[in-house]
């Protein structure tokens, strides 16, 4: 395992931040990132969402670090520095959803690898949520799991999601999936290119510049819209996975009320069928709630540290039931 690049100065983490290179199945080499490695509560592995690169979530990685857990992120395959998957390196593509898992499972061999301290625990974010969701059901090794804003489903009109499945399936079959998605922001990176006002990420000015303060920075680990076959594979994976029934997992869930990405009806749909798990409603929060105002933030990990301390004895792998 060769240390990567990490960059500490825009992380605002944890003093020892370090990063390492991974090489999943395929030969797609990916990044992993670790802080507060002696910690005492076990370890949450930080499944980011799209676009997102491991320096995002340093100050996540403070706020862990502080209640005593130890976090391991990931730069998935096509976003951060890991290698991406078209010629147009902006564009957020993926060949098969199910690559990510390949991810997943070189991500878990690193954590052993590594020593970090177990239990074992998930945060997932958006993205992270599907990719996370189908991981626990392959028997990812934790105890208990967090989900922030999951993409369960992707928040379309109703006359948008047939032309979106059939677009998005067109650029399949007849060779143009490399394409950005319309309506997306092509090449540009979001937080880049959209004012605070009204943004779609979160209400704290202070959590939008230090995204957008990274961006200008390090612009190589920024990425911009999806490709026709991303879009394509997530309406795929999404559908399958409404159709699963949920893992024994205890789970908590957190959801912004003014949610505008993921689709909050797949959100409380999957939470009503899943035994041991609970929606935590966040008022008047976005997508990002790990990057609200402090108040927030303060309450939304208070409460993750105390739900995965309730279960730090727990079966550390799902079984669907």
């Amino acid at each position: 395992m060769d240390e990567a690049p990490f960059f500490a100065d825009i992380a605002d983490g944890p003093d020892d931040g370090r990063a390492f290179w991974l090489t999943a199945e395929g030969g797609t080499r990916i990044r992993v990132g670790v802080w507060a490695q002696g910690a005492a509560n076990g370890t949450v592995l930080l499944f980011p969402g799209r676009t997102e690169y491991i320096e995002k979530y340093g100050r996540t990685a403070r706020d862990f670090a502080d209640r005593g857990f130890c976090t391991f992120s990931i730069d998935w395959q096509g976003q951060g520095l890991a290698d991406r998957m078209v010629d147009d390196p902006a564009t957020g593509h993926v060949h098969w959803f199910s690559d990510y898992q390949k991810d997943v499972k070189a991500m878990v061999e690193a954590a052993r690898a590594l020593s970090l301290p177990e239990p074992y625990y998930l945060l997932a974010h958006s993205m992270g949520g599907c990719i996370g969701l189908r991981a626990l059901h392959e028997n990812l090794p934790v105890a208990a799991a967090a989900f922030s804003a999951p993409m369960w489903g992707i928040k379309m009109t109703p006359t948008t999601r047939p032309a979106a499945w059939a677009l998005a399936w067109g650029g399949r079959m007849f060779g143009f999936g490399h394409l950005y998605a319309p309506g997306t922001t092509g090449g540009d990176s979001y937080v880049m290119v959209a004012p605070f006002e009204d943004n779609l990420l979160t209400t704290d000015p202070d959590m939008y510049a230090y995204m957008q303060d990274q961006g200008r920075a390090r612009p190589e680990l920024l990425l911009g819209g999806p490709s026709l076959r991303w879009v394509h594979e997530a309406l795929k994976e999404t559908r399958e996975l409404d159709r699963l029934p949920s893992p024994v997992h205890p789970a908590i869930t957190f959801l912004g009320t003014n949610e505008r990405i993921v689709d909050p009806d797949r959100i409380t749909s999957r939470k009503a069928r899943w035994q041991n798990g609970t929606l935590e409603v966040v008022s008047g929060g976005e997508h990002e709630v790990l990057m609200e105002g402090p108040e927030t933030r303060a309450r939304v990990f208070d409460q993750m540290a105390a739900f995965f301390r309730e279960h730090a004895s727990g079966t550390p792998y799902a079984v669907s039931v």
